[in-house]
């Protein structure tokens, strides 16, 4: 994932001049999210290094090396643990410590909201994972969830950057669709527009208030009468002195993909709305569109989306959204009548609590389960899950965690309209693959490789 690769964003960033007269300073560094590891190792190359005097890095696995003087904290994603919190606490205390006449760099990455974690005074951290595991089972999207977060904690919403008095220059790889910096990482270092009345008003959306813990009903209630102070909104002076920017996003991942597929003879098309909604309801949604676009191609069509969807839970069974989306789309891509492969992976190797980062399938997979016995796409569907229906036949794609996270990419081969009978000819699984190992096409490793 060449294009999205977190040490290639933050050594453009680090180069930039306009930066300079900050980066001169003595450094002191808080490295937040998925890609910390990888943003670690890429600060160790900068010819800038010898000027970092503290710094903490947290992500979910440490780096291979680990520049001195920086410490690697393990935390917990996608719901907080105690380490989250030991996190937080040890972030903001650096936040606090740094001298006004140094520098605070903040490297943000995606997974930061649950890497690091501090609950405000009135609620535990127990009642804080019972609020984010209710949300994410409701299907709730990354603005409702940290627009929740935020008003739970004593360091998201801007309020990290409010307690530095230093001078604050964050860079932020952002895994969210628009790119809203209050919402990248629950936006530490940016004014929050949301406030105490509307993340209420989620847990209303999602679930009904009695479906969450009592102490988090009563502090969000609390906020929005005006008897606890707000996070920092627009014009805050405690942030007059902090400057946050956007590295790298979907498009770059969105970009790398359609050079890689070009570069194979596919008549790469990238669709500019993300793929956002309900997966199931994403996944034929975003086929139907994309053979809209390339009916009329006479070459094979690359056609490139990123997003990020979500999931309600009412099963018990195991999968991701990207996975579930794949799975929605597989009668939709048997009733075609030409050769057509989907994969939907998230850019970070990760896809909900499995090992899987995504799913592949194609105008074949309906068949093939069929011949297998696997039984029927629906009861999958119902029970969420995905995960043991393409693990029966091989399709399940397993990178491994990467070095970024942009959100999610989808990549779906069409062959030209009238070919029904002809093979995409990267698009079956290689021969020395045995049933049941992950199914690799030659077209999609080298086009969705190229986003890292």
């Amino acid at each position: 994932m060449e294009a999205s690769s977190a040490p290639r964003l933050l050594e453009s960033a680090l180069a930039f001049p306009g930066h300079r007269h900050l980066l001169d300073r003595p450094v002191h560094v808080l490295l937040l999210g998925k890609a910390s590891a990888h943003m670690a190792t890429a600060l160790g190359r900068w010819t800038g290094a010898a000027r970092i005097v503290a710094g903490i890095a947290v992500g979910t696995h440490g780096p291979a090396d680990l520049t001195s003087p920086l410490v690697w904290l393990e935390s917990s994603h996608p719901v907080p643990d105690t380490r989250s919190v030991a996190a937080g606490e040890r972030a903001l205390a650096l936040a606090r410590s740094v001298p006004a006449d140094h520098l605070l760099l903040v490297l943000l990455s995606g997974g930061a909201s649950s890497l690091v974690a501090l609950p405000r005074p009135g609620i535990t951290l127990q009642d804080k994972q019972a609020t984010t595991r209710r949300l994410l089972l409701a299907g709730a999207d990354i603005h409702a969830l940290n627009t929740v977060r935020k008003h739970l904690s004593a360091i998201k919403g801007g309020q990290l950057a409010a307690a530095a008095v230093a001078p604050t220059l964050a860079f932020a790889i952002s895994d969210v669709v628009d790119d809203d910096l209050s919402i990248i990482g629950s936006g530490p270092t940016v004014p929050d527009p949301g406030t105490f009345a509307e993340a209420l008003d989620i847990l209303a959306r999602f679930g009904g208030v009695e479906a969450y813990p009592q102490a988090v009903v009563t502090l969000l209630r609390r906020g929005a009468n005006g008897v606890l102070p707000e996070t920092p909104k627009p014009a805050d002076p405690r942030l007059g002195h902090v400057t946050t920017r956007v590295i790298g996003s979907r498009t770059d991942a969105a970009a790398g993909a359609a050079r890689a597929a070009e570069a194979m003879g596919y008549r790469a098309m990238v669709l500019p709305e993300p793929v956002v909604g309900e997966a199931r309801v994403a996944g034929p949604r975003f086929v139907e569109e994309s053979v809209r676009l390339a009916d009329n191609a006479s070459a094979e069509t690359c056609v490139i989306a990123t997003g990020e969807t979500t999931v309600r839970v009412t099963g018990f069974g195991r999968g991701g959204r990207n996975q579930e989306l794949v799975l929605s789309v597989v009668g939709a891509l048997a009733g075609l009548g030409r050769p057509a492969a989907l994969l939907s992976g998230g850019t970070d190797g990760v896809d909900g609590p499995t090992d899987a980062a995504g799913a592949m399938a194609d105008e074949s997979t309906f068949r093939r389960s069929e011949e297998a016995g696997i039984g029927a796409v629906d009861a999958y569907l119902r029970n969420n899950d995905a995960y043991t229906y393409f693990q029966a036949l091989g399709d399940l794609v397993i990178t491994g965690p990467t070095d970024t996270n942009v959100g999610d990419i989808q990549v779906l081969l069409l062959a030209p309209g009238g070919s029904r009978g002809r093979s995409l000819r990267p698009c079956h699984a290689s021969s020395d693959l045995s049933p049941g190992q992950e199914r690799r096409p030659p077209a999609w490793t080298a086009v969705v490789g190229s986003v890292r």
